[in-house]
């Protein structure tokens, strides 16, 4: 069984992000999901590597790197995605 915490570890490592898990699950208690043992889960992640994206291509990578759960560990996923602005190199003089 897939828990918060192997999604939260699977994510940092894949996507370099800070994550927080969620487990919404008895939320949907009955819901067919469920019963086929499917949990719920909402993510809120923020990485550089989103830096650029639309909200489409920071989705796939998400899903991309939760693949092998998402065909019956994880039944539905919410994901909060939020781009990690890079700090800016200070500027030096090259006294040209």
């Amino acid at each position: 069984m897939v828990t918060s915490q192997d999604i939260k570890q699977r994510l940092e490592q894949a996507l370099n992000a800070e994550v927080e898990v969620i487990d919404e699950s008895h939320l949907h208690a009955g819901h067919e999901g469920a019963k086929s043992g499917g949990r719920h889960y909402r993510v809120k992640l923020k990485s550089a590597r989103f830096n650029g994206l639309r909200t489409l291509a920071r989705h796939r990578l998400v899903y991309d790197a939760l693949a092998e759960w998402m065909k019956k560990e994880i039944h539905a996923l919410a994901i909060d995605s939020t781009e990690e602005l890079a700090e800016h190199p200070a500027k030096h003089s090259t006294g040209n």
